[in-house]
């Protein structure tokens, strides 16, 4: 078993990235709208009084370390999403414990693995002859130095499997124990691209909106990836 301390370790300063989202998902406003963790308690206790919703909204907070939340960054609350909305399904570096900021170094990249899961999807949905969503484009800077898995162990380490995602959670599980920032590994949808998995939002500095998308569901694929506007 590959321990962390043996991954190559690569610094990405500064680094711009791609991320999609569901746009049926609403922005955590409050996250956007405080400064600091003072600022944050404040502003809840006084939206808690007359918003039920609240604790829905902002979910498992307390998974985040106070000063691991990034206040005052552009676009805090998609930061945050992944890591107070933790996903029971898990993902490939996460059996859904812990939460995973997955970016990629390309719009094109973020398309592919998206789609690919969203057609996933899909599928599951007995009798779905068509449907269509609209995903979020965002535009990511983070700064960490990360575990990079991306060469010399796409071949033979596991972590790349299409569908059994137990190595790879294996060793996410590991680097999330040991306080890492995460991995930069190759794409499995978009061949020889380069993503990112972020293990936790302290490391982000900002996400902006970008281009947002639209998808096209016939009843057997996503049949077409629309470009449309940016949404607010």
């Amino acid at each position: 078993m590959t321990a962390p301390d043996d991954l190559p370790l690569r610094a990405f300063p500064k680094q711009d990235a791609y991320r999609l989202v569901n746009g049926k998902y609403p922005p955590i406003e409050i996250f956007d709208d405080v400064a600091d963790q003072a600022d944050f308690e404040a502003l809840y206790a006084v939206q808690a009084l007359t918003n039920p919703r609240l604790q829905m909204l902002v979910g498992e907070l307390h998974r985040v370390p106070p000063h691991r939340r990034p206040w005052g960054i552009p676009g805090c609350n998609y930061a945050l999403g992944p890591f107070v909305h933790l996903s029971p399904q898990g993902s490939r570096f996460s059996d859904g414990g812990y939460g995973v900021f997955y970016c990629a170094e390309r719009m094109a990249t973020a398309l592919a693995e998206t789609r690919f899961h969203q057609e996933q999807y899909f599928r599951r949905v007995p009798g779905l002859k068509y449907d269509r969503i609209v995903m979020r484009g965002l535009r990511v800077r983070f700064s960490a130095r990360l575990r990079d898995i991306h060469t010399p162990y796409r071949d033979d380490s596991g972590w790349y499997r299409p569908d059994d995602y137990g190595p790879a959670r294996a060793l996410g599980q590991r680097l999330f124990d040991a306080d890492e920032h995460g991995l930069a590994y190759g794409s499995v949808r978009h061949d020889g691209a380069l993503c990112f998995a972020l293990l936790s939002p302290h490391l982000i500095e900002s996400v902006t909106p970008a281009t947002h998308y639209e998808y096209v569901w016939d009843g057997e694929r996503i049949a077409h990836v629309l470009t449309i506007r940016r949404l607010s």
